[in-house]
């Protein structure tokens, strides 16, 4: 039977102090169990660790059967590659190897540097191996999860899909090619709603053991079996769904302070108890075998040492002020983007909350970019509000000027000195971080940096392009309710549902370039889920023109 045994697991970056020790769960055949834990704390290499592409320090672990693996970026970091190149980053090892091997024969016959021979021997391989399966497999996931035809997959390039496309194809090969045991990174990240809807059926329906990594809530209490938290020393497990888990955390955490003062009053007790018999024994040698004994008990005890303490939250502070502005905060007046969507009219107003949903591909940030000012609109004009200061939070975190720099640094501009930039890393959890440089710090840690900056620039018009996306579930909480408290204007683009729910109202953009403006959270479900739909939902009007 499928399933995953860790034992002691350790491991430390090169040059750095271990990442994590003490790592120790199991995972039993058939259940979908999802890694949680702060931004940095090491979730992914474990997933890497159990996959085998670096190793541990110290520990085992075993995966009874077959299994498959998906990184989180898999598909975004290199464009210019094939489809082909890209599905057989997920294929079984061997598969992998063959296929490869039949790409480089496939190069070196065209540019004149093999007479067929090799080519000859690397097809037969990969035939052998069951490649001409894998590739009826590839055909059947393309046509279920790409929007465009797919001819051929060993020409057609990964940057002609948009990144839900690519991530929703290798989730579509992997949780339907029966391996006893998949490993899934972030699989929820890039994906639409109705997708990320599609991929919790899938899962729920999927046979093969699941051990994935994920910080989208919705997506946990629905799919989660077992929960393994990375916190404090090494990790507990919850065994139950995301929905129960923050009971159970809590619960356990009280378990935990009860336990550690019992602990120190049976020591205060052990100590007091052998002082007492040392004096007797002063003053009396009968008593000294006695005292003796009353040492040993105590210094056994103490060896022994306490249960864990109840671990500390990552208290990460969002403060995010801004400011006042006229009661118009932008004029949207015919706007459209050619092959994206009509031209459609619009005004935010000051303290609005307002999503931009829709499927991907429909030009949500291209509309988030227009506003920002970094991207003309093909049609129509966008006129700021007086007093407005427009600050914007990128999707990948593209940030060409921090490249290079150290935390502390990026942080120095905006604030007077060194003294309260470190303050300002540490409310958001990046303190021991401050001299890295920004490429070196993990997705969730970018982002949080990121956010940091836009409070301390102090802009009254946020323009967030799926804040919460690499957001460990501490910080994308934090963030919400300093949203919640923010004196200005937020527009989001946000596939996370969660998140949605605390917005005021919503612009849904359909595949077919239509754009609605829809009242509140469970209208702007029912229009993602039935788009066809959305003109005879109530309040529902479109605005394209």
């Amino acid at each position: 039977m499928s399933g995953i045994v860790v034992s002691d697991l350790e491991y430390a970056p090169p040059g750095a102090d271990a990442l994590f020790f003490d790592i120790s769960f199991g995972v039993s055949p058939g259940d979908h169990a999802a890694i949680i834990g702060a931004n940095g704390v090491g979730k992914s290499t474990i997933l890497r660790i159990l996959s085998g592409e670096i190793e541990a320090d110290e520990g085992d672990y075993t995966i009874a059967g077959s299994f498959l693996t998906m990184t989180q970026d898999v598909g975004m970091s290199r464009p210019d590659d094939t489809l082909r190149e890209m599905l057989l980053d997920v294929a079984p090892v061997e598969l992998r190897r063959a296929g490869k091997a039949l790409i480089a024969a496939e190069k070196a016959m065209a540019a004149g540097d093999d007479d067929g021979m090799a080519y000859a021997e690397a097809l037969t391989e990969w035939g052998d191996l069951g490649g001409y399966d894998l590739e009826a497999d590839w055909a059947s996931a393309a046509e279920r999860s790409v929007k465009s035809k797919v001819d051929d997959v060993a020409t057609r390039k990964v940057g002609e899909l948009s990144g839900g496309e690519r991530k929703r194809l290798v989730l579509d090969l992997l949780l339907n090619a029966g391996a006893d045991v998949l490993l899934l990174d972030e699989p929820d990240n890039y994906l639409d709603i109705p997708t990320r809807v599609w991929l919790e059926e899938q899962i729920k329906a999927c046979p093969s053991t699941i051990l994935m990594v994920s910080h989208d809530r919705s997506l946990l209490e629905r799919v989660s079996t077992k929960i393994v938290v990375l916190e404090g020393s090494g990790c507990w497990v919850h065994g139950g769904s995301y929905a129960t888990f923050g009971e159970a955390r809590d619960k356990r955490q009280a378990q935990l302070g009860d336990a550690l003062k019992r602990w120190n009053d049976e020591e205060r007790r052990l100590h007091k108890h052998m002082k007492i018999m040392k004096t007797r024994a002063a003053q009396n040698f009968k008593n000294a075998t006695k005292a003796n004994a009353a040492e040993t008990r105590w210094e056994k005890f103490v060896k022994a040492g306490p249960p864990p303490p109840p671990v500390r939250d990552q208290n990460i502070h969002v403060n995010l002020r801004g400011a006042d502005s006229a009661r118009r905060v932008l004029d949207l007046r015919a706007v459209g983007m050619d092959d994206l969507f009509f031209s459609f009219s619009d005004e935010i107003h000051f303290g609005e909350r307002v999503g931009l949903i829709g499927p991907n591909g429909t030009g949500k940030s291209h509309l988030l970019r227009a506003l920002a000012g970094d991207l003309e609109p093909s049609e129509g004009t966008i006129v700021l509000g007086p007093r407005t200061s427009v600050g914007t939070f990128t999707q990948i975190n593209d940030r060409p000027d921090f490249l290079g720099r150290e935390a502390i640094e990026i942080t120095r501009e905006r604030v007077a000195d060194d003294e309260k930039a470190m303050k300002s890393l540490a409310r958001y959890g990046l303190g021991g971080h401050a001299r890295q440089e920004f490429e070196t710090l993990s997705g969730g840690q970018k982002a949080r940096l990121e956010i940091l900056c836009l409070e301390l620039e102090g802009h009254n018009v946020l323009l967030l392009d799926e804040p919460t996306d690499n957001l460990d579930i501490e910080s994308s909480e934090a963030l919400e309710q300093a949203l919640d408290g923010f004196q200005g204007t937020v527009l989001a683009v946000s596939h996370d549902r969660t998140f949605l729910e605390r917005l005021d109202r919503f612009l849904l953009i359909t595949d077919d370039g239509e754009v609605f403006s829809l009242p509140d959270f469970e209208t702007a479900l029912a229009g993602l889920s039935a788009p066809e739909t959305v003109g005879s939902i109530k309040l529902a009007k479109p605005l394209t023109g």
